[in-house]
């Protein structure tokens, strides 16, 4: 696609678009490598206004993609967030453009260690530059710069995706209108860099790992990055909603077989999500970024202030956070509400009850739905955005 190629509109193409990006300016690395060129895959929903000013960009987590609404091309299940994005939804595809790429170092077309290197033309393996979540956000604004868009209406993700919303607030303060990081933290704790650590540790124990080269050797190291994928959905979760779901029913049998195999329903359903996840992701992809938002800290890239990454923001926020969410807890978004209260910035803040976990922002919660709704019908009033009935603002 070249740069003088029209921005795509609605409806969504289901393969997704791909753009080449950075090969006459490479984008330089926190690491300090210069990457150039970069393929990045992304889907866009709706059609961006003549000003271009109803832009959204949805920024992914972990091991989510870009098919925030389309089906999945690899396991055929619906977007992630499939429920909230189309005609007159909570992302409403009449009114707002939405964006969404596979973040840099994934592994659903967005250059990552799966790729080949051009310069040896084998895949990148462990060759591939350590990443940080602002490279991935560099990306990102390298694509906003490619549609045309000078200010995002509204910068939205979760977990690590709210990660990458409150980078592009520190690093493009000027071209994020609103900002909605969801389930998310300013810094990722010494806890979760632990249960990172376990996953990378199982990926790396597999002996078809190969010390990264597998792609290259023609092997998969699938049952450590099933285990990898296990010991982080368990932290994803809440211990009632577990409960609630599983407790300690047995899986298709009437008592205990004495024995290692799936005995109990959470074994067995840990099991699946591990299975499943394989046939979807890089292994490699993982570690880098797991490394990625272990590295995340915006106090101590700020000198040791968080207030000083905000300074002089005049970006709208709502802080989002659920209250059974012990991977991303409350605490760390009211961490993230205080910095931004002490630069006085507009921020607002809701804790959503529930108790389905971390995932909470990926399912079913109405609370949740109608915060998001209730804010970006606030920040469109102020942004001047009509509603597609031809109304403006509320």
């Amino acid at each position: 696609m070249s740069q003088s190629e029209p921005v795509p509109t609605a409806p969504a193409n289901p393969a997704g678009l791909k753009v080449e990006l950075g090969r006459d300016r490479p984008i330089l690395l926190d690491c300090g490598v210069e990457l150039g060129p970069v393929q990045v895959a992304y889907q866009t929903y709706g059609r961006l206004n003549a000003d271009r000013s109803n832009a959204i960009l949805i920024c992914h987590a972990l091991t989510g993609d870009h098919y925030v609404a389309d089906p999945h091309p690899i396991t055929a299940k619906p977007g992630w967030w499939s429920e909230l994005v189309g005609p007159g939804r909570v992302f409403d595809t009449d009114r707002y453009f939405l964006i969404c790429s596979n973040v840099l170092g994934g592994c659903m077309g967005t250059t990552g260690p799966m790729d080949d290197n051009p310069v040896t033309g084998q895949p990148w393996g462990l060759n591939f530059p350590v990443i940080t979540i602002g490279d991935m956000v560099k990306v990102q604004a390298r694509l906003v710069d490619f549609l045309g868009i000078d200010q995002l209406f509204c910068v939205v993700g979760g977990s690590m995706g709210g990660m990458q919303v409150l980078k592009w607030a520190q690093f493009y303060p000027e071209r994020v209108f609103s900002a909605i990081p969801i389930a998310a933290a300013a810094r990722h704790s010494a806890q979760n860099i632990a249960f990172h650590e376990v996953g990378r540790q199982a990926i790396m124990a597999d002996p078809d790992w190969c010390d990264g080269d597998y792609l290259r050797q023609g092997m998969r190291p699938h049952r450590g990055l099933a285990v990898a994928r296990m010991a982080a959905h368990i932290t994803y979760l809440s211990e009632p909603a577990l409960h609630q779901k599983f407790g300690r029913n047995l899986q298709n049998r009437d008592t205990v077989t004495y024995g290692f195999d799936a005995d109990f329903q959470v074994e067995s359903y840990l099991r699946h999500q591990g299975s499943t996840f394989v046939d979807r992701f890089d292994a490699n992809s993982y570690l880098y970024i797991t490394r990625a938002m272990d590295y995340f800290d915006l106090a101590a890239e700020n000198g040791g202030v968080l207030a000083n990454a905000f300074r002089g923001t005049r970006t709208r926020f709502c802080v989002v956070s659920f209250t059974s969410d012990w991977l991303f807890p409350t605490s760390e978004s009211r961490a993230v509400v205080h910095a931004l209260n002490a630069v006085a910035a507009n921020v607002s803040f809701v804790e959503i009850k529930s108790d389905k976990g971390h995932d909470a922002f990926l399912l079913d919660e109405p609370e949740f739905h109608a915060t998001l709704t209730g804010f970006l019908e606030g920040a469109a009033a102020h942004r001047g955005l009509p509603r597609p009935d031809g109304g403006r603002g509320r």
